[in-house]
């Protein structure tokens, strides 16, 4: 937890999902300088008179040092051998915020929690507290959700009456909104448990789900929902990243990311991008 400009906001958590080891990158350098025979590793120095099979490939993903990558990492500058290696990392909590930071930065894989179909529980709270015409019940389900990077009630409570009062506008601009928020077989529920927001709200929950519902809703929720993603980056543009993010420039919350990840990454990758780590 962390105090900015009077906010008070959670920090991500981040794990190291695999790595693809540094062996391949010292490959593919000796490979365009034909220096097999000057590594100090002895699997490298084996590829010069044999094609590698399974357990040679083993031992170069285990390859810990190379000065080679040190030298063209720092004095040669030599940085597209540390394309073939590659980093997993699982983040979880940051915010929409830093995801269209990350949009950014064009040379990696994410893959991100889709709201096109994890928002049915915000639509049934919805739903729910509309029938029971009970806009507080909304707030406090939304509330414990534990869904925004800022932690501090008073405003995350302002948060969720906005989002209330959008859902409120659109359901009265639209002729069949509750055919659009909840799936057909739970219609019958509106009905049912008209009155009690908790009852009608379980029900649909343990109903199905209505599918890709956040196509209709998405408009609802802003850069303080925290998201939920897998990043793989090869390591040279995990060296811009770093670069860039770790900057006391960069927007706080990617800062904070940024660190995390450079946290959880191994020394052997740490030393070949980032300066004086």
């Amino acid at each position: 937890m962390e105090d900015i400009y009077g906010i008070k906001y959670s920090k991500p958590e981040v794990v190291l999902l695999q790595d693809t080891g540094i062996g391949v990158s010292e490959t593919a350098a000796r490979t365009c300088y034909d220096s097999f025979d000057n590594s100090e590793n002895e699997v490298i120095k084996n590829i010069k008179t044999h094609m590698p099979d399974v357990e040679m490939c083993s031992e170069i993903n285990e390859i810990e040092e190379s000065s080679l990558l040190g030298d063209l990492a720092w004095t040669y500058f030599h940085h597209s051998i540390l394309e073939h290696a590659n980093l997993s990392y699982l983040v979880r909590g940051t915010s929409r915020g830093v995801l269209q930071e990350h949009a950014r930065h064009r040379i990696q894989a994410i893959s991100v929690r889709s709201t096109r179909y994890t928002m049915s529980s915000i639509i049934n709270a919805f739903v729910a507290s509309k029938h029971g015409g009970n806009k507080e019940f909304f707030i406090s389900k939304i509330l414990g959700f534990d869904m925004f990077v800022i932690s501090d009630e008073d405003y995350n409570r302002l948060e969720i009456s906005a989002m209330y009062d959008k859902l409120d506008f659109q359901s009265k601009k639209v002729d069949d909104f509750y055919s659009i928020a909840v799936a057909k077989s739970s219609l019958d529920f509106l009905d049912e448990f008209s009155g009690d927001c908790e009852a009608l709200y379980k029900a649909l929950e343990n109903g199905k789900k209505k599918r890709n519902v956040g196509d209709a809703f998405k408009h609802i929720i802003t850069d303080n929902v925290k998201v939920d993603m897998v990043v793989t980056f090869n390591l040279r543009s995990l060296k811009n990243y770093f670069t860039l993010r770790d900057s006391g420039a960069a927007y706080f919350q990617i800062r904070w990311l940024a660190q995390e990840m450079m946290r959880v990454t191994p020394s052997k990758y740490l030393d070949l991008i980032v300066k004086n780590k």
